[in-house]
């Protein structure tokens, strides 16, 4: 729960001072043995702690999203299998899973969404790159434009959409071969430019690290690189960003 949560149900009675006191003095960890859940990562930083599945036991997964979807009421998983969808579903029905991203999510229904990012992508195949980080932002709150095939070798396409990209409060831009976009829309707008190279191209795109390095050397301003690949660190940085942007506008 949030802070403001908890203080709400002290205040309508259906929590006791005491409780919210305890809740407030619990260890700012929870140790399963294998893992320590960081229990106040949303009290600190304002989104809860995110799962990433890859690599992990059957049972230790299982556990991981039952202690967090006790705590927070929903859990936002990546890099998930298919088969570790299959076992999550297996106990939790509601849970939710894209095969393209490898999000694995139990979300609360309703959930407001504020601002806009715009996501980009320069072809098609960046688009579970793009759609990991799409999908990060839109479960911590954040209202996303999708803007999908506008690579530099159809400039046309990309400035049809320019309005919509100047808009946003933030944009990410997902891009592999050379990784020209991130430039190019830096050039375009006022507003942040995450920029994710990703390992899509042929033999010297070096999986990726041709279109790191352009991003890196972008001559165009207010740009920031993150990892290879790294939908999900675009979608929590662009999620800040936005977030900074509606406070400002309130």
């Amino acid at each position: 729960m949030e802070v403001k949560e908890v203080l709400e149900k002290v205040k309508a009675g259906e929590m006791s001072v005491g409780e919210a006191e305890a809740y407030f003095r619990r260890q700012p960890l929870e140790e399963l043995g294998y893992a320590k859940l960081d229990t106040h990562r949303k009290l600190r930083s304002g989104f809860a702690e995110v799962v990433f599945c890859s690599g992990k036991a059957d049972e230790h997964l299982l556990r991981i999203y039952e202690r967090i979807y006790m705590a927070e009421g929903e859990v936002l998983g990546t890099r998930a299998s298919k088969e570790q969808a299959a076992l999550i579903q297996g106990t939790f029905c509601e849970a939710e899973y894209d095969p393209l991203s490898k999000i694995l999510k139990i979300e609360k229904k309703d959930k407001a969404r504020v601002g806009k990012i715009a996501v980009c992508t320069a072809g098609t195949a960046d688009i579970p790159v793009a759609e990991e980080a799409a999908q990060t932002a839109e479960f911590f709150g954040n209202h996303v434009e999708r803007i999908y095939d506008v690579g530099v070798s159809g400039i046309h396409r990309l400035l049809a959409k320019v309005e919509t990209i100047q808009s946003a409060l933030c944009v990410v831009a997902v891009a592999g071969m050379e990784g020209a976009l991130a430039s190019v829309i830096g050039g375009l707008v006022d507003k942040p430019v995450i920029a994710v190279p990703t390992s899509i191209g042929y033999g010297a795109s070096m999986k990726g690290l041709s279109a790191l390095l352009t991003m890196i050397n972008s001559c165009a301003n207010g740009i920031a690189v993150v990892n290879i690949d790294n939908g999900y660190g675009a979608g929590y940085m662009a999620s800040q960003i936005n977030r900074l942007g509606v406070h400002e506008a309130l």
